[in-house]
């Protein structure tokens, strides 16, 4: 196997993968969007720092109780992920079908600002609302995810030859 085509298969690969996982995300969140919101809203709502043994912290004062910001939350993240999987396509399109990595970076550069842009949302949001107090698994998926979008940065933007 010669190198540009290991590149491409790896590179190709990766722009499909990251195309079928945000496609998941959001058939995930509309399929589930009661229990995502609610997900969200305990988060916002700062719910796992008021279990015992509760958390006495000035941060509590954040707390949003009203669920209508916590659908309007996720409808924001929902909003990135449908533009994010939709850039994946297009972008993986090009690259899977003519090779053409040139055609495919925009839209896999758009489909890594948005990707990037969700998991910053959420993860300021989560900020926000001290989920780094009770929720370190789910801070450290979004350190994760957001890690991955770096690296997938470089994969599809830095010369290979």
């Amino acid at each position: 196997m010669d190198l540009d085509f290991s590149l491409w298969l790896f590179q190709a690969l990766h722009a499909l993968g990251l195309a079928v996982w945000l496609s998941l995300s959001v058939a995930n969140n509309v399929q589930g969007f009661a229990g995502s919101a609610a997900a969200v809203g305990a988060t916002m709502n700062m719910a796992p720092l008021k279990l015992a043994p509760i958390v006495d912290t000035p941060l509590l004062a954040r707390a949003l109780r009203s669920p209508v910001l916590h659908r309007a939350a996720l409808l924001v993240v929902l909003a990135l992920q449908v533009v994010a999987a939709g850039a994946f396509w297009a972008g993986a399109w090009p690259l899977l079908f003519s090779a053409d990595l040139a055609a495919a970076r925009p839209w896999l550069n758009l489909g890594l600002s948005a990707f990037s842009a969700f998991l910053f949302a959420m993860h300021l949001g989560g900020l926000w609302f001290g989920y780094w107090i009770r929720q370190e698994g789910l801070q450290q998926a979004h350190i994760s995810l957001l890690l991955w979008t770096v690296a997938a940065f470089f994969l599809f933007n830095l010369s290979w030859a």
